[in-house]
């Protein structure tokens, strides 16, 4: 089977649990690595962190240029208008890089799923369709691309999932975060929500912050 390509960071000890991490437009899966030391997780965590590279595509709102996307996006209006099959496609990339871990031995339920931006629009349409049990999802400066057309699955009815939004976002406007949040909360989900004084990226506190669902939600 093909699989995404990926940089996968493997824990000194033997893995127990996984972190699939999804990288935003235009940049790839080697974005996010440099904060795994920042998490503040013990030493023996048995954590493999997982950042697949998304395909190179052209990407209309930035003039039909080819860079890695996840999908195109169409409008840059404030819900955006995105290629929602492209969108789904790479949720099912997501899945097999799901199933692959559970071949290597991890049990779903230690499986976590992470996206930054565009890369966690994938993130929510992977996590809550997967038929499966996983461990949590972790929803970084994103948006709910596709709340309209998800089939959510029974097995992540108690999914832990905690939003993190800048409150100068102006790339993801903060409201699309909450639009999120009250949308799951209306569907049955109780998402954790944390804003943060940054624009479109991460900040040191925010960091900690996932350190500490990963360590709750795989005991670490």
């Amino acid at each position: 089977m093909d699989y995404l390509p990926a940089v996968e960071i493997e824990p000194k000890s033997p893995a127990t649990a996984a972190v699939i991490w999804l990288h935003g437009l235009g940049a790839d899966g080697h974005d996010f690595v440099s904060i795994i030391p920042e998490l503040g997780l013990p030493p023996d965590h048995g954590i493999r962190f997982i950042f697949p590279h998304a395909p190179e595509m052209p990407v209309t709102i930035n003039g039909g240029y080819v860079m890695p996307a996840w999908y195109d996006i169409l409008e840059m209006s404030l819900d955006r208008k995105v290629d929602v099959v492209q969108l789904q496609a790479s949720a099912r990339e997501v899945g097999k890089l799901i199933e692959r871990e559970i071949a290597r031995g991890i049990p779903s339920e230690r499986i976590v799923i992470a996206g930054f931006s565009q890369g966690g629009a994938v993130a929510y349409q992977a996590a809550l369709s997967y038929p499966k049990p996983l461990a949590g999802l972790l929803a970084l400066s994103t948006y709910f691309a596709t709340a309209d057309t998800l089939e959510l699955s029974a097995a992540n009815a108690p999914l832990p999932i905690h939003i993190f939004h800048g409150k100068q976002d102006t790339v993801v406007q903060i409201v699309l975060a909450h639009k999120a949040q009250r949308w799951l909360g209306e569907h049955g989900y109780a998402a954790a929500y944390s804003e943060y004084a940054m624009e479109h990226n991460v900040c040191a506190a925010e960091i900690v912050a996932i350190g500490q669902c990963l360590r709750a939600w795989l005991q670490q």
